[in-house]
């Protein structure tokens, strides 16, 4: 981060109102540093991967809790897990049906799990705060470890997730991400290649509109 501000330079970089990233604390103590002026929303898309890995981590645990055709309720659905609801079609609905009926603690990791997405439809920091307090407090009594440290870290984080409650910061980030997804296909093709022009070439050519 610090050498991409280096490279936009200081008129530029004092121009920067917006940079979305993760919550690796070194990307925005650097951009503090260089763009202080700058908001700091947390990519949606990278914190809703924490929860899901989250949900994941308690079905392992529910599926190491059971053996023989009980585990078959649970085996293979992780997909569905993480899935809404509305997303899914004919037998992967089902599946994801019985299994919430079947284990209790998978059917309110799923409940968490869901509710937790309205955080983003919120244009008020208070509101925003308000629902995610009101998440938390439905975690006790319910022995869902993985849950509770994720809170931890979104309360950690709290100032980079609430910024995205702002409408001036509501970007839209699929872009971005079938950006990203695409340079990651270009990098796994090179096999090791370091031409970092050819690959800022090959980037430039997937967005350019068709002739």
């Amino acid at each position: 981060m610090d050498e991409f501000f280096a490279f936009l330079g200081e008129g530029q970089s004092e121009r920067v109102r917006l940079t979305v990233m993760d919550m690796w604390n070194p990307f925005p103590n650097s951009t503090n540093k260089k763009a202080p002026q700058a908001a700091i929303p947390f990519d949606k898309f990278h914190v809703l991967k924490h929860l899901g890995d989250a949900l994941d981590k308690v079905r392992r645990q529910e599926y190491a809790k059971l053996d023989g055709h009980k585990c078959e309720f649970i085996k293979g659905q992780k997909y569905a897990l993480l899935s809404h609801r509305e997303n899914l079609r004919g037998g992967a609905r089902k599946n994801l049906k019985i299994l919430l009926a079947a284990n209790k603690r998978l059917n309110t990791a799923y409940v968490l799990k869901e509710s937790f997405g309205q955080l983003w439809d919120y244009r008020s920091e208070a509101w925003a705060r308000k629902l995610f307090d009101n998440w938390r407090d439905q975690l006790k009594w319910q022995r869902l470890k993985p849950y509770e440290k994720l809170a931890e870290m979104i309360d950690a984080h709290w100032d980079g997730v609430a910024a995205y409650c702002k409408l001036e910061n509501k970007v839209p980030l699929g872009f971005v991400e079938d950006l990203n997804n695409k340079i990651r296909v270009f990098q796994r093709k090179a096999y090791g290649l370091r031409d970092e022009e050819y690959l800022r070439l090959k980037v430039l050519s997937c967005v350019l509109p068709e002739i």
